[in-house]
């Protein structure tokens, strides 16, 4: 049975209004099935970069550490909800830690930068790269992923930095109208994984279709064709686990109207029903 980690974190964010993160998250929790649900302890403090280059680098260290301890406590597979996408490297670590895993990067932004190349300075735009195994000291996969099982999907807003490196080093990629079923299950199986990891930052969908995130980008993937998507996967493959990043609702009823969304995309991970 899939258990459910919430991870209120805002740390990792850029935007002005990181705290709506964590509005975000509880709005999710409050529709999760209670005896499947725990949720992390975030510290209350920003943390400092401590010379890393990486925006409130401490608490962010000290919220991977408290998750991976939390993720060997849980049935898996484990479903995480964010909180900004720094969650995922904690989350993807853990779950593909046997190396047979292809992660599916359902995100606007590659966030593939390094705190070198990142103009922000915020992690969340730097997980995908320290997943890859590169990155600041404490946040870093202890053992990376290798690039031929990653797949971008719905990326369409690189920085010019991630631009270069994706030139350089390309990795797998899909545009928004290339998310379908059968093109995004093709992609994972040419991986040669056996299971799936399927991290989705809210941002990849269409902004016509949710208004609760802090990037929105045009040209985004529909939701029922996301949602469609996403079932095709977990039909296809086991999950190894799961992300659902970047929910920041501007108030309580601007939630309401985005949960539907974001429910049908959970329903989704966690696969058919039993007959």
């Amino acid at each position: 049975m899939t258990s459910f980690l919430v991870v209120p974190q805002w740390q990792g964010s850029s935007s002005s209004r990181a705290m709506r993160l964590v509005d975000g998250a509880e709005a999710i929790r409050g529709d999760l099935p209670s005896a499947r649900t725990r949720v992390l302890e975030v510290p209350l403090e920003a943390g400092d970069a401590q010379g890393t280059g990486v925006d409130r680098y401490s608490s962010l260290v000290e919220v991977r550490r408290r998750m991976l301890d939390a993720l060997r406590e849980l049935e898996a597979p484990v479903i995480v909800v964010g909180g900004d996408c720094g969650v995922e490297l904690a989350a993807v670590e853990h779950a593909a830690a046997d190396g047979d895993v292809a992660l599916v990067w359902l995100d606007a932004h590659p966030d593939l930068n390094t705190p070198g190349s990142s103009q922000s300075g915020a992690f969340h735009g730097m997980v995908l790269r320290a997943i890859l195994g590169e990155g600041a000291p404490g946040l870093t996969a202890s053992t990376a992923l290798v690039p031929g099982r990653v797949l971008l999907a719905g990326v369409r807003a690189p920085d010019d930095a991630e631009t270069l490196l994706l030139e350089e080093h390309p990795l797998p990629w899909l545009d928004s109208d290339d998310v379908t079923p059968e093109k995004v299950v093709a992609a994972v199986e040419a991986t040669g994984a056996s299971r799936v990891y399927v991290h989705i930052d809210l941002d990849v969908l269409d902004p016509g279709d949710i208004d609760g995130i802090g990037f929105p980008e045009p040209f985004g993937v529909p939701a029922a064709r996301l949602v469609e998507t996403v079932q095709a996967l977990t039909a296809r493959f086991p999950l190894a686990g799961a992300g659902i990043t970047e929910f920041a609702p501007s108030s309580p009823d601007a939630a309401d109207g985005d949960l539907s969304v974001v429910l049908r995309l959970i329903g989704a991970l966690r696969g058919p029903r039993p007959a």
